[in-house]
This record gives structure tokens, sequence and C-alpha cells, in this order.
């Protein structure tokens, strides 16, 4: 398990072509998640970051299995000994580089990415 960064700093509509600060980079540990809720194409979603070095995937929290909310509670998510984020719901596994389901109910399928990029120590929607 690992501890995860939870906020919601960002619940903004951004301007065509205009990044939004998700957090500070250093709030994700490294190896770590962190949860934040952005608005995305009008809709109010949770993203799950994961930090690798300098690094950080984004992907909505949503497990393609059955739709709902990877982490155990808000910000939570829970990580295997072989480094895989893994559904608290039905436990299914999935690998950190791409998201793709390498175990469990949706195996085959991946979490759906969204771009993030990182700039003077902060994490922001967008590339």
């Amino acid at each position: 398990m690992n501890e995860g960064v939870r906020t919601s700093l960002n619940n903004e509509h951004p301007a065509a072509g205009e990044t939004v600060a998700l957090l500070p980079l250093d709030r994700i540990a490294d190896g770590g998640f962190a949860e934040t809720e952005v608005t995305i194409d009008g809709d109010a979603e949770s993203l799950l970051l994961y930090r690798d070095g300098d690094h950080v995937r984004a992907w909505l929290n949503i497990c393609p299995h059955a739709g709902r909310r990877l982490d155990w509670a808000p910000g939570q998510f829970l990580k295997s000994k072989d480094g895989l984020l893994v559904c608290a719901a039905h436990g299914a596994s999935f690998e950190l580089q791409r998201g793709e389901c390498v175990a469990g109910p949706c195996r085959g399928e991946a979490l759906r990415a969204v771009p993030v990029s990182i700039r003077e120590g902060q994490v922001f929607l967008g590339d």
C-alpha cells in the first residue's frame, strides 16, 4: 500500500490551449500515487497520478472492468509487491508504464491515459 496525495485544487475549465497546474511534483513520492479532481471535456473526473522519478503518468481513476474507482479510499491506492497497481474493488492488476491490465477480470484492457507534463516542479494537465 502506498500513501497517496489527494487534492481538489483545479476544478476549473481551462481556456483553449491553457494548461492547468495539478500539484507540485514533490507532493508525490517517487514510485507513489496521487489523486486529483479536474474537469475534462466539461466533466468532473478523478485522476490517478503515478510518479516514476522525474516522470508522471496519469490515468482516469476508473477500472475498465466495472467502471469503479481504483482507490480503496479517496487518494489511497494499492501497489503489489511486484510493482503493479491493484484495483481495490476486484483485484485487477495494472502495469505502470502504459496502464495495461495484466491480471484479473479485465486482462488485456487498459486504463484511459490522460496527458500530463512537468514544468518548474509542477505537474500540469496537458502536454
